[in-house]
């Protein structure tokens, strides 16, 4: 098999991976007010999945997505370089139907440390992952890169 094609295939079993693991997490959304469960999966630069579901709060405001509780449980465990990120959403109770993108604070949080060219794969209970890049989704982001004193 070409390297090219043993490649794809690998890619394929990732991405199979990462949207069965963001499905799985979806299921232990905190979601009582809003009813629409999100997870995410992502993987990070050293191969771990670190996974996230919404948590939401009474209040609203301390209620947290998916994605970011991803995020942030990897970046508490000092990993910082990611390869992609899965996501599934959709009414709670329900399969995850339609492709569900992730929010602007999420995508702010994804440019914090990821390019524009991270793959971010937007997950349905039965059929194909929809893979689109933080660049496509966030154009002329603000990032880390354009705070003075940043190198």
């Amino acid at each position: 098999m070409k390297n090219a094609e043993s490649e794809a295939l690998r890619m394929d079993d990732t991405v199979r991976q990462l949207a069965g693991e963001a499905l799985q997490a979806r299921e232990r959304s905190y979601s009582p007010y809003s009813r629409f469960a999100v997870g995410a999966a992502l993987l990070a630069e050293d191969g771990r999945i670190f996974t996230g579901c919404n948590i939401e709060n009474a209040a609203f405001s301390p209620t947290i997505c998916a994605e970011r509780t991803a995020i942030f449980n990897a970046v508490s465990e000092g990993v910082r370089s990611f390869r992609a990120i899965a996501i599934a959403g959709g009414p709670a109770g329900e399969p995850a139907a339609e492709y569900c993108p992730p929010c602007g604070v999420c995508r702010q949080v994804m440019r914090e440390f990821c390019d524009d060219d991270f793959p971010i794969l937007l997950v349905v209970a039965s059929g194909s992952p929809r893979i689109i890049t933080l660049g496509s989704l966030l154009p002329d982001s603000f990032g880390p890169d354009l705070v003075k004193g940043r190198k």
